[in-house]
């Protein structure tokens, strides 16, 4: 009995050994997406649970949803496309990470007048910020302590 017992003991300690422990998100996710006036341009940040790979950022004449393929209206006379690679907006089990609105005015500001979320599929995030001003400048960087993607748009 006790050399039965055993070969149990040793075949569940040899499964338990072997099952995979579920691994800390693996990508970087959306958390929220505010939007404020400073002296001189208007500001968009992403809130995110750390760093994307890279991002990249075009202007561009409209934007669609990349799932769908689908037009989505910005408000604005010019649109910045920002592309978050490595990063999403829902974590590994496919829970939204970010509940906020998709597609939302900028009320109040001077130069932003429109934020939506244009793409969430294969860690790839896509935000389009549309401007009124066609001569305004622009930048975009990434902050750490918190984690977050900065969006300024001049005047």
């Amino acid at each position: 009995m006790n050399k039965r017992l055993a070969a149990v003991l040793l075949a569940l300690l040899t499964v338990f050994t072997f099952m995979p422990v579920a691994s800390a998100q693996s990508t970087p996710t959306l958390a929220d997406i505010r939007t404020g006036r400073h002296a001189g341009f208007d500001r968009v940040v992403l809130d995110l649970s750390g760093l994307p790979t890279e991002h990249r950022v075009r202007e561009v004449t409209g934007v669609a949803n990349c799932g769908s393929g689908n037009p989505i209206a910005v408000p604005g006379n010019e649109i910045l496309e920002v592309v978050l690679i490595g990063a999403a907006a829902h974590d590994d089990a496919g829970n939204p990470t970010y509940t906020g609105s998709r597609n939302f005015p900028t009320p109040g500001l001077t130069s932003v007048r429109g934020v939506a979320l244009t793409c969430d599929f294969e860690a790839t995030l896509g935000i389009a910020v549309g401007y009124g001003n066609t001569s305004s400048w622009h930048r975009v960087f990434t902050l750490t302590g918190p984690n977050r993607l900065v969006i300024d748009v001049g005047q």
